[in-house]
């Protein structure tokens, strides 16, 4: 097994423990490892890590290429083993700590953590763990189900250590693009003017002086969980399909629309599955993940080709693709995230961007990370990355929460902006679409207050709008009332107007 794994001959005798390889970590250590939305993360040396940080006072700082899978950010979390985490995360034990001020976080763009460790604006990468499929006869790393930052910190870093996951088929040689631009000021042309053209090799060049260890898995990713469509995600997703319709019967775009980029969640998942009803044919995408949905729409005919930095998906997904993975092999690539997310090729492609909000306000401002402005969810992701340089930038939400609509994601003022005005073309909720195109900030308004909030809030917020605009202003105002609501719901637990209701006792 280990000379189909290990096919260079001087990292025969690198092989060693998960818990020998995480002796290497010292305190205040800047440590690089894979993985990508919880695929093709370290598995084994972490995990070792955060066991030996349990009865030793130490912490690292964490760069990935986006989240962890599995409890690995959990177990580092709990054990202090993080002393400074970035750029993206998903678990609710590390958003605590997160919370709380026990753990830094640096919350990024993806396609910007690369170019700044490359730029040296962050500390060096001591040691680099990298998943691989396999190690060629060259030295050359193999990647699994994602590429995230790899390249660049096998690039980047002083020592590197290799976890090879067997559970990885040896076929998947083929999927990557891997390519690192050139350092300033003799940056390069990315040259991909479509979704299927590659630009690099199929591997990542390792030195291999800086290996010092290799490490044995067999664990998979942590599946996704696939969460049943409810009705407002299903009124979201009709609402986009429709409105990718009218487009083509205004002739703005054709049943092959331009190449999509979908966020992570149920949303994206439901938006995606749903092409495939749908008049339209010969779709790609050009995005961060491919999940569930990607494969059902390759199955069903309307998907040609999809180019991402990594493959997320259910347990039952995964054990399909491999089953079928030579039908799917010459029509998916997994590229580094400074490529997936580069604003070079997403503006140049015409990527039509869907990303998910946490809220948005009157005049189109969107957040994305933060809850009343202040407790970290995520992050930003690449949501970012694609809105501002997209064909046209969609974000989704549902228009209330909780029990009894006690939260409205229509606001006067949203309480943290990600995503300003001039970044967002069009705003969905299960009550309608507002299309912000051409509009000035009193136009937009009017239409999001009209077609994107719940009725339980629009009169008040009509009502915001309306006395704003007695004040005066370019985007009218109540400076003493923009986040009333906010305010209302610490207060009461409800946003809505004369309701309380009673507050969880901590």
């Amino acid at each position: 097994m280990q000379s189909d794994r290990i096919r260079f001959q001087s990292y025969k005798d690198k092989v060693i423990s998960a818990q020998e390889a995480a002796l290497f970590f010292k305190d205040k250590m800047t440590i690089g490892t894979s993985g990508f939305t919880k695929a093709g993360d370290s598995k084994a040396v972490l995990p070792a890590f955060a066991e030996r940080a349990k009865s030793e006072t130490i912490g690292i700082t964490l760069i990935t290429g986006a989240s962890l899978g599995h409890t690995t950010d959990a177990d580092l979390a709990n054990n202090d083993a993080l002393y400074k985490r970035m750029p993206f995360q998903v678990d609710a034990t590390l958003r605590k700590k997160i919370n709380e001020g026990k753990v830094l976080f640096i919350d990024q763009h993806l396609s910007e953590t690369a170019e700044l460790l490359e730029n040296k604006h962050l500390p060096k990468i001591d040691i680099a763990v990298i998943e691989a499929t396999y190690i060629d006869e060259n030295g050359n790393v193999i990647p699994t189900t994602s590429v995230g930052n790899s390249a660049t910190f096998a690039h980047a870093a002083s020592k590197i250590i290799i976890e090879i996951n067997t559970s990885i088929p040896l076929e998947f040689k083929g999927i990557h693009d891997i390519y690192i631009s050139k350092s300033y000021p003799n940056r390069d042309v990315l040259n991909i003017t479509a979704a299927d053209e590659r630009i690099g090799t199929d591997y990542i060049t390792i030195d291999p002086d800086k290996v010092i260890g290799i490490v044995f898995t067999e664990i998979p990713d942590s599946p996704t969980q696939v969460t049943a469509i409810d009705p407002k995600t299903a009124a979201i997703a009709n609402h986009l399909l429709a409105f990718f319709e009218n487009e083509i019967k205004e002739g703005r775009l054709t049943k092959s629309l331009m190449p999509l980029q979908a966020g992570i969640g149920k949303v994206a998942n439901a938006v995606m599955s749903g092409f495939a009803k749908g008049n339209f044919e010969n779709l790609v995408m050009y995005s961060e993940v491919l999940q569930d949905s990607t494969f059902e729409l390759i199955d069903s005919g309307k998907l040609d080709f999809a180019s991402a930095s990594s493959i997320t998906v259910s347990e039952n997904c995964y054990k399909h693709i491999l089953d079928n993975f030579e039908k799917y092999k010459d029509k998916i690539l997994l590229r580094p995230q400074t490529i997936s997310n580069s604003a070079e090729v997403i503006r140049r492609l015409g990527v039509i961007a869907i990303n998910t909000a946490i809220e948005f306000d009157i005049y189109g401002n969107v957040n994305s990370t933060h809850i009343s402005g202040t407790n970290m969810m995520n992050g930003i992701g690449g949501s970012g990355d694609f809105a501002r340089n997209a064909y046209l930038s969609i974000f989704v939400t549902q228009s209330s929460s909780k029990e009894y609509n006690a939260i409205s994601h229509v606001l006067p003022m949203v309480s943290h902006v990600d995503h300003t005005e001039h970044d967002v073309d069009i705003l969905i909720t299960e009550q309608g679409i507002a299309d912000l195109r051409g509009l000035a900030p009193r136009e937009r308004a009017k239409v999001i207050i009209e077609n994107c909030t719940h009725p339980e809030y629009k009169d008040e917020l009509s009502d915001y709008f309306n006395r704003a605009c007695l004040r005066g202003g370019h985007t009218p105002h109540i400076l003493e009332e923009a986040f009333k609501l906010h305010s209302r719901y610490v207060e009461t637990g409800s946003m809505k107007q004369n309701i309380s209701v009673e507050l969880p006792k901590h």
